[in-house]
């Protein structure tokens, strides 16, 4: 697993307890762990998906999709422009972005 270093901001208001504050730079820190293995997985399998990469890590969807845009902005994954649409349900058919690593 590649270790990525990226400027991670811890997020909480001054005003939260400060266990508030604590959970927030302890999740500042598991980003990097995180965001490591969502660009191994991509280097692995190649392009996909938020649900596929979720499925690969062993990381929640939701923690897939806030390390993709610090991947990007890292120059290190990007969309590819293509999307795919997967059945949610009431709400119907909803689209994802697919991802790939950047060489």
């Amino acid at each position: 697993m590649q270790e990525i270093a990226f400027n991670q901001k811890t997020h909480h208001r001054r005003q939260d307890p400060e266990t508030s504050k604590q959970a927030a730079k302890a999740a500042a820190r598991f980003a990097a762990s995180h965001a490591g293995r969502v660009l191994s997985a991509l280097k692995e399998y190649g392009p996909m998906v938020a649900r596929g990469l979720a499925h690969a890590t062993g990381l929640t969807q939701v923690q897939v999709c806030r390390r993709l845009p610090d991947l990007e902005e890292a120059g290190l994954a990007e969309p590819t422009g293509r999307t795919r649409t997967w059945d949610a349900g009431v709400v119907g058919h909803m689209p994802e972005r697919v991802w790939r690593a950047r060489e």
